[in-house]
């Protein structure tokens, strides 16, 4: 990564991208460099780690100065999102241990209302091993993040540029959407207390 050192720990990936985020410009290369130097080192962020046993998880790791999100997303065994966008904002996804699938779909046409449902179309599968990065925004179409193992547990680093609170979930079978809140389930290691409400992302 050419004018970067390796980033050797969380904390000092943490102070690399509020370097980074002081532009408006997101260099997405950049950015997905700095991500893939960082190593997974469990010691470090385990303390954000939270599963649930019913559903994935969002951890809020940093605000990044209301630039972007930093989080940690815990996956159970057979956790999955739904399929969702990204509310115009820029996501990179970094796998932290255990292994996750990523699908992406096309958007759905904006069918006029006589004409009958569509299936969504699934345009790539990818299975994330750890230290593996991937990004996406809309433009690039929408995404499903599934943990495929029905006994081990996944943890990814998502980070979002702008954050976003909610976004737009889809039904493969008919492509109609609706909007969803997301919402953390924890916050710098704590326990957040509110209301059960589904997560698009």
């Amino acid at each position: 990564m050419e004018g970067r050192q390796v980033v050797a720990t969380l904390d000092d990936l943490v102070q690399e991208l509020y370097q980074v985020f002081e532009d408006d410009h997101v260099n997405v290369e950049v950015v997905q460099d700095l991500l893939a130097s960082y190593k997974s080192n469990p010691i470090e962020w385990k303390k954000f780690a939270k599963f649930d046993r019913y559903r994935y998880t969002r951890n809020l790791i940093d605000e990044g100065n209301g630039k972007f999100n930093l989080m940690l997303l815990c996956w159970g065994p057979s956790h999955t999102s739904t399929i969702h966008d990204h509310a115009n904002a820029h996501c990179f996804m970094k796998m932290m241990s255990g292994s996750l699938q990523e699908v992406r779909f096309e958007w759905p046409q904006e069918a006029a209302e006589e004409q009958k449902e569509q299936e969504m179309v699934e345009t790539d599968r990818n299975v994330l091993k750890i230290n593996d990065v991937v990004y996406i925004n809309d433009s690039l179409g929408l995404h499903r993040v599934e943990n495929t193992s029905h006994s081990e547990g996944a943890v990814s680093l998502h980070l979002y540029c702008p954050p976003f609170s909610s976004c737009s979930i889809f039904d493969e079978r008919t492509g109609k959407k609706m909007k969803c809140p997301v919402t953390f389930w924890s916050k710098y290691g704590q326990k957040v207390e509110q209301k059960k409400s589904k997560t698009g992302c």
